[in-house]
């Protein structure tokens, strides 16, 4: 699979990868639509099946707008004169950039640098062999007198994206707890009290009609509730930076030249010319 990163402005991004079948091509396809990537951002290439290594040149021509490496474009095109399936996804910002990742790089994928080195075993030299290399061998194999060998730096280039460390929920519910306690309750009662007496009866009082009343009172619980804020809790993001150490490996061409002439000639060009 290639990245290709900081393409065009807004830091937007291209992915590309390679497929054995058009099964798999369809179904990573239909999985980036489903991811919420939009079709006009997707371009699927169909290889034509081959021996490879000669297939290729059409499809070099064809990948010529995708923003690649030359040595991996050369790649593609050998993958596709191959009967391979080419799906690249341009113009992704950050938020797709993952999700194109993960899709394009599972099972079904094919691993270009593995399937490169199964290439090189069977006889193919790789874009440092092709003629669409600067400098590259002639048809013949032999270096013309005009021709140059490019010597290559790799640079290593280091960009970002954000990614999720996780999530916090606060969610605020209501339970019920079982809760007592106990208050005094006052009584009050009536008792019909008799008393025996012995004293003379008051005509015009003791003959009289009365009524005598007496009402009960009882205390009863009365329950009330207060509801109360004793605790706000809420969410608040910190941010910071650290610094973290990239160790990665680059490739550059070494030249070794091998200077077969005597040393008189070396001294004497000219004598070269007689």
């Amino acid at each position: 699979m290639t990245y290709d990163n900081d393409i065009g402005t807004g830091g937007q991004t291209s992915v590309s990868a390679l497929f054995d079948s058009h099964a798999d091509a369809e179904r990573a396809v239909d999985r980036l639509v489903a991811a919420g990537i939009s079709m006009d951002r997707i371009r699927t290439m169909a290889g034509a099946a081959g021996t490879g290594s000669g297939n290729e040149g059409g499809f070099w021509d064809s990948l010529g707008d995708l923003f690649m490496p030359d040595e991996d474009r050369y790649s593609y095109a050998e993958g596709l004169s191959r009967g391979g399936y080419l799906v690249s996804v341009s113009g992704l910002d950050a938020a797709d950039y993952d999700i194109a990742v993960d899709i394009l790089d599972d099972d079904g994928t094919v691993d270009l640098d593995e399937r490169e080195a199964t290439w090189r075993s069977e006889g193919w030299g790789g874009y440092e062999a092709s003629p669409y290399a600067t400098g590259g061998l002639a048809a013949t194999g032999q270096a013309s007198s005009d021709e140059t060998i490019p010597v290559m730096e790799e640079r290593l280039r280091i960009g970002k994206r954000d990614t999720s460390r996780g999530r916090v929920r606060v969610r605020a519910y209501t339970v019920e707890t079982p809760v007592s306690e106990t208050v005094e309750l006052r009584d009050e009662r009536v008792e019909l009290v008799r008393q025996p007496v012995d004293r003379p009866a008051v005509a015009d009082q003791d003959y009289l009609e009365r009524t005598l009343e007496a009402e009960e009172h009882r205390e009863e619980a009365v329950v009330s509730k207060e509801a109360r804020v004793v605790e706000e809790v809420g969410l608040r993001k910190t941010s910071g930076s650290h610094q973290e150490t990239v160790t990665d490996t680059v490739r550059h061409t070494e030249v070794e030249v091998e200077d077969e002439r005597s040393q008189l000639d070396r001294d004497d060009p000219s004598r070269l010319r007689e």
